[in-house]
């Protein structure tokens, strides 16, 4: 990795099992930079790091290819939802879907809808959603392209306590019955032990990992 400086991390490079459920624990600004770190990767435009998914290098695709690539292979779950608020629950969810120019799968869709306990709400704007309902739906967007990836910022830190817990059942839903490879940044030791494996971050550097 080149300029390793302007992301703050120090010689990190880790391989992540596909169809794992991988944790990083933030413990300080190191592991604040690590989810920058990942969301440039998709996300930004510069990207300074390498990362490889199935044996490819995004790192050296173009920002068309990787807007293909992140539309279709990575879901997204933030920590503040992010939904737009002028759309229902459902245009929420099928709005990647729109996005990409491709029609919505709507048997995926209602199947959706039905775990993640939205039907009734499907017509609802975000304004009528409880918090839990809000980030929901989030999960349900990230997941209705069908990813192999999905990235979560935090997704239980703006929650109660029921409602952490109705998240965190739904993200190891996406990684036990859809097959999602699910990489999760939390502060919350408690819900960072129920995953597959836990790297902890301080000050750029990994400092433990089970």
């Amino acid at each position: 990795m080149k300029d390793i400086s302007s992301i703050n991390l120090k010689s990190l490079k880790k391989q992540l099992s596909k169809k794992g459920y991988h944790f990083k624990n933030k413990i300080s600004s190191g592991g604040y930079a690590t989810t920058i770190t990942v969301k440039k990767g998709f996300c930004g435009k510069k990207r300074c790091a390498k990362i490889f998914v199935d044996g490819n290098d995004i790192s050296k695709m173009n920002d068309d290819k990787l807007a293909v690539f992140r539309r279709r292979q990575v879901g997204i779950v933030y920590q503040f939802y992010n939904l737009i608020p002028i759309l229902t629950v459902e245009e929420n969810i099928t709005l990647p879907c729109d996005l990409d120019g491709r029609g919505v799968d709507r048997e995926r869709l209602e199947m959706i809808l039905d775990s993640f306990g939205l039907r009734a709400r499907r017509k609802h704007l975000p304004n009528q959603l409880s918090g839990g309902q809000q980030q929901r739906t989030s999960i349900a967007r990230a997941l209705i392209n069908n990813p192999s990836l999905v990235l979560a910022d935090e997704p239980t830190g703006n929650l109660d306590s029921k409602s952490s817990e109705e998240v965190m059942s739904m993200l190891k839903m996406c990684n036990q019955s859809y097959g999602q490879t699910v990489i999760m940044i939390t502060h919350n030791l408690d819900i960072a032990k129920q995953a597959d494996r836990i790297i902890t971050i301080s000050d750029g550097k990994i400092v433990e990992e089970v």
